[in-house]
């Protein structure tokens, strides 16, 4: 009797968690409408052209730069005003029968082309301050672009992490189970468990390396949207530009057109203090009235000051220094360009080939060593410690292979923060 009410009881109690379960699963397949409304809505993922329009619109360092602008344009308005006239009235004597009254209207008069060099000056400088601008939306922009890739090289660790962690379970599960029948030492088990929680550690890594790359993004953004993931290829590389087409950019590059600008102002600079060398006239006109006599008279008079002891030498020689040191500084940006443009251009070829290398070689060979060796370890044929060697060398060469796209990202940006542009060309690796 007994044996035949267990068994009974093994089924009526099957057949209770069956219904129980059947019960869940329509449940859950169904919703009803309120928590169907309740179900958050994800935000979209964040593409690379929202991150570099957000950025425009809202970093603090654009808007400054604006009102570096427009406090130009409100000095470009100032150098070109007159001077005011100065109205005077003068009183000779104490009496009043004999008094003599003047009203006296005097207009300075500039000579020497000094209005018009204040105007080419001011300018300039509002020339500089556009570009300013121009450069620092480029370089933003590149700034930009690098933190993107940088989080969504990241983003992929952690899923090249996620993976290493199923195959290093995989593996301290296939031990564990040559170990239970027998056939390795315990040891290679305890091998199996270390392997794979050094794969654990490294994906807290990668999960803190994502939040960081993160975090440097949505800085640069301002006033970033919600978003939880990245959307976009990190296999899309620039396609490397030949050592002609950086020569014929670097001659527009953003830095040097600021450089050349900036010699201009000097120069406008030094022509206004050359041109301050000529005397001002001052004109003043009148009427004077002699209560003695009972008569008015007009009164004319000019005045010229004698530049005797300033001449302003010293404000020419400092101006004309300048105007020499921004020609030497505008050298030195060209050389610096030039060795930064082709350093930039020379890492970008060779990230391409790296990755190149290791998307046909390296790591094609070392998925087939990985899967050999384990196929060969569930067979009895190898050592675990094969197997840890293989998958160890198949997760070193997928890193490698994210730290190349990553430096070949890093040299494109860099290339187009010097040449003042972001890339056309555009190719799959």
């Amino acid at each position: 009797m007994c044996r035949f009410f267990v068994p009974l009881a093994l089924a009526l109690t099957s057949l209770a968690g069956a219904s129980a379960l059947a019960q869940q699963n329509h449940g859950a397949t169904a919703p009803t409408g309120a928590q169907a409304a309740a179900a958050p809505v994800s935000p979209p993922p964040l593409t690379l052209a929202t991150a570099i329009r957000t950025a425009l619109g809202n970093h603090p360092e654009l808007s400054a730069a604006r009102r570096e602008i427009e406090a130009t344009e409100g000095a470009r308005m100032q150098a070109g005003t007159f001077q005011n006239p100065t109205l005077s009235a003068e009183i000779e004597g104490v009496r009043s029968d004999t008094r003599t009254t003047a009203v006296l209207l005097s207009q300075p008069i500039e000579l020497g082309g000094k209005r018009s060099a204040r105007i080419e000056a001011a300018e300039r400088a509002a020339d500089v301050a556009r570009l300013q601008l121009e450069v620092r939306q480029v370089e933003l922009q590149a700034e930009v672009t690098a933190a993107f890739f940088a989080a969504l090289i990241a983003q992929d660790r952690v899923q090249l992490a996620q993976g290493a962690l199923d195959l290093a379970g995989k593996g301290s599960l296939a031990a564990s189970h040559r170990v239970r029948a027998g056939k390795v030492s315990p040891i290679e088990e305890t091998k199996a468990k270390v392997a794979e929680a050094g794969v654990r550690l490294e994906g807290l890594q990668a999960q803190g390396d994502l939040q960081t790359s993160v975090q440097q993004l949505r800085a640069l953004m301002g006033r970033p949207p919600a978003f939880q993931v990245l959307d976009g290829d990190a296999l899309m590389l620039p396609a490397a530009r030949s050592a002609e087409a950086v020569e014929q950019r670097l001659a527009d590059a953003p830095a040097l057109r600021q450089a050349r600008l900036q010699v201009q102002r000097f120069a406008a600079l030094a022509a206004l203090e050359q041109a301050k060398r000529m005397p001002d006239l001052t004109l003043t006109a009148g009427a004077m009235r002699d209560r003695e006599a009972g008569r008015n008279q007009a009164v004319v008079g000019i005045s010229v000051p004698l530049p005797f002891f300033d001449t302003n030498h010293g404000n020419i020689v400092e101006a004309l220094r300048r105007q020499d040191k921004a020609e030497d500084e505008l050298l030195a940006v060209e050389l610096r360009l030039r060795a930064e443009a082709g350093a930039a251009r020379q890492r970008h070829v060779t990230a391409l080939a790296e990755v190149d290398a290791l998307q046909k070689e390296i790591l094609p060979g070392a998925r087939a060593a990985f899967d050999a060796a384990t196929k060969g370890f569930e067979m009895g044929k190898f050592a675990y410690l094969d197997v840890l060697d293989a998958q160890r060398t198949l997760l070193q060469a997928r890193s490698q292979h994210l730290r190349a796209l990553a430096e070949a990202h890093r040299a494109a940006t860099d290339l187009d923060r010097l040449l003042g542009g972001p890339v056309a060309v555009v190719t799959s690796r």
